[in-house]
Formats: C-alpha cells, structure tokens, sequence
C-alpha cells in the first residue's frame, strides 16, 4: 500500500508551506502500510517556539486553500512540538531540540521517503 495522490499532493504542499516559514530538515514519510490512520508524516524542525507557531500556522493556512482542514491540533500554542491532524497527512512541527530528542525518522525507518520536489 502507498500513500494517495490526495496526500501527496497535501505533503507537497505543506512541505512548500513550511520551507517559506524557513522551516528546516523538512521530510516526508509513507506510513501508509504501517499506520492505518494515515498515509503519510510531515516533519519539519524550526529553531524557537515562535517559528513552530509560524510554520505550523503557515501550513494550516496552505492546506486549507486546497479544502484540507486540521481535525485535531495539538501544541501549536506551547510552540514545541505541533502536530496537525489532516486525516490523510499527520504534520509534526518540532523544535530542534524535541526533533533531536524524538528521532522521528529513526522510529519510522522503514517507511519510504516521499520526493518533496522543493528543489535545491
């Protein structure tokens, strides 16, 4: 099972939307044949809580002009580690420390790596 061209195409976006925060090491995970309540992972780090707020709401603000609405937000206020809920992408927000802390990428290993196509 892979990721959806739904949420590729909501990866892709949030990924944009994050990178024009000055988001940074933004990766996407396929978690679709481990994870049934979503097809993929979005995961950015930024330096300070105010640019967690700022990334997390930038992409908030990008996947709901293409119809895309958060079910479920949590720490977006405390600026440490946001997560948004947007049923077919699961988007984490991290600060560097919590990211380092965390390993994301090291739980979901195994998970295929989805092309962002940010460019260089």
């Amino acid at each position: 099972m892979t990721a959806t061209e739904r949420a590729i195409e909501l990866v892709r976006a949030a990924a944009r939307a994050a990178d024009a925060k000055k988001a940074e090491d933004i990766v996407a995970l396929d978690v679709s044949a481990h994870l049934p309540l979503a097809d993929a992972f979005v995961i950015a780090s930024a330096s300070n809580e105010r640019q967690v707020v700022a990334v997390a709401e930038g992409i908030e603000e990008a996947l709901h002009a293409l119809g895309a609405k958060a079910t479920r937000r949590e720490g977006v206020r405390e600026g440490r580690w946001a997560l948004l809920d947007f049923n077919d992408i699961i988007v984490h927000v991290m600060h560097d420390e919590e990211r380092g802390y965390y390993e994301l990428e090291r739980l979901w290993k195994d998970c295929p790596v989805i092309d962002l196509e940010l460019g260089a």
